[in-house]
Formats: C-alpha cells, structure tokens, sequence
C-alpha cells in the first residue's frame, strides 16, 4: 500500500531556512515515499524567482507521483489587479496547472482542493459547493478498500493550543460530505504548527463512528512556525496498510541539522478496530545523531 511524503508551507522568500530545505532534500529519499504531497504556500509573496526556486527544490525531491496545491501565500496579496484577474497565474505557470488536481495510486485516490479563494477570503480560505460536487465525481466510483484522501491548504480544524484559529466558512459542511464520501484522512497546512487528531474532537457531525482522520502540517522549510513549533520545522510520513493509516511525525534538529521522528500516530482503517496485539507501545524513536 502507498507510502506519502506530506510537506507544506515552504515560503521560499525571505522567511526560506536553506538548512532545513537541505536536511529534507537528504532525509527524503531514505523514506521511501511513493508519492508527495505539498499543501500550499510554495511562495512568500507569489513572485517569479520564489516560485523558480520552489519549482527547483520539488525538482530535486525524489522522482515520484506529487499532488500540488496551491496556499494563500501564492496568489499575489499586494498586486490586487493581479490577483483580481489572474491571481494563480503564475502557480500556474511555475508549480502546477491544476488547481484541484487529482492523484491515483495503487489502492489510495488523492483529491486536492484549492481553497485559496483570492477573491473573496484570502487569509482564511474557501472551500465551494462545485468543488464538493467535485469531489463527489472523483470519488464516486472508488472501490471500498481504496484509501481516500482530501488535500487542502486551508485548515478545516482548529489548532488543540491556546492560539486562535478562524477555521474556513462552512468547513463542517465540506467535513460531512467527506464523511458521507467516506474520505479516511485530510492534510492541510497553513496553521505553521502540526495537528494530527480526528474531526469528531471538534465537530461530532451525524456520523458519530465515521470521524476523519485529521493532518496538519507545520512548515517544513520556513522560520515562520507557530505556536508549540515556533522556530520549528516539520513534516509527515503517512504509511497506509490494509487495517491501519499511521501518521508519523518529523521535526528538524540544529545541532545534528537533520529531521528526525518524534512521534508516531496509528489509526484502525474505516471499519477496523485494534486487536490486543496492536496496542504493544512501540520502542522510543532514537534522538537525532545517536
């Protein structure tokens, strides 16, 4: 079953750490990912080199199947004609020409939205009715046992912390419909601090044994963490196998200046519980440079 590499918010630009972009440049091939994902903000301020630089960093990431979405920080915020016109011209052109794209690999379907929506919510997001619609048609002739997984920029949870987050506008109504599509897993970015929990610890919604599986990822390559990560790199490995999806969670370290795990989560697959045998604590993750 696949195996995903889950990065997000690079920001090259001015806020870009080079050393964190190199340490996971060198970590990633070692995991063996059969596919990458990346949930947004490639870009600070949606200019041409930020974005050539971007384009040259998933260039050098290991030669597999990506699923690219575009963040807030990549339409322009200052240039209102040009957001107002063509705000995604430029991702466009440099990252991705799809701004909803859709991955299918061997037993996992891959929906991206892009819930930038420049327009009308640049900073909180939008998720729209067509792309639920849309959703639907790719998910509708999904097998049961395939994985299915949604990919947005915008979070549709807030933060477990005592910062404040403004979740997107209707997000519980794009939440009960991926539960009604049966999407097992959302990975999201834009929150510069990880979250991996579920969306029943905050919206119980109808179905109250059929929770999504819930993935933030905090910036992988920028010094713009938040919160518990502030000043704090990171990214997700996600490993799918018949009855488990398992999330395990990478943080950069200085001294050793290489990511390392630091923590691993595991979740029974929809209709799946855990057996005896499944709940044996795992042995510690070692410190980075022992």
């Amino acid at each position: 079953m696949p195996k995903i590499l889950h990065i997000s918010d690079l920001h090259f630009g001015p806020h870009y750490v080079p050393e964190a972009g190199e340490a996971l440049q060198h970590i990633a091939p070692s995991l063996e990912a059969d596919a990458i994902v990346v949930s947004g903000d490639f870009s600070q301020r949606a200019k041409r080199q930020q974005f050539e630089h971007a384009r040259s960093f998933i260039d050098r990431l290991p030669n597999k199947p990506h699923l690219l979405i575009p963040g807030n920080h990549d339409v322009p915020l200052y240039r209102v004609a040009e957001r107002l016109i063509k705000p995604h011209s430029l991702y466009r052109e440099l990252i991705h020409p799809e701004l909803n794209p859709v991955l299918e690999l061997d037993g996992m379907v891959l929906a991206g939205l892009d819930s930038t929506s420049p327009r009308r919510a640049i900073s909180n997001g939008r998720i729209h009715r067509d792309q639920l619609e849309h959703c639907a048609k790719v998910f509708a002739n999904v097998p049961p046992p395939t994985t299915r997984i949604v990919v947005a920029h915008h979070h549709f949870a807030p933060g477990p912390d005592y910062l404040y987050d403004r979740t997107m506008p209707r997000a519980r109504r794009a939440i009960e419909c991926f539960v009604d599509l049966g999407v097992e897993m959302i990975l999201g970015g834009h929150l510069h601090r990880s979250y991996i929990g579920n969306s029943l610890d905050f919206f119980p919604g109808t179905h109250r044994d059929r929770g999504i599986i819930i993935v933030q990822c905090g910036t992988t390559t920028s010094s713009r963490g938040r919160g518990r990560e502030r000043d704090e790199n990171t990214f997700n490995l996600i490993d799918v196998s018949r009855d488990f999806l398992t999330v395990t969670h990478y943080m950069y370290f200085e001294a050793p200046g290489q990511f390392a795990p630091i923590s691993e989560h595991r979740f029974p697959r929809m209709g799946q519980t855990f057996d005896p045998v499944d709940l044996i604590t795992s042995p510690p993750f070692p410190r980075p440079g022992l």
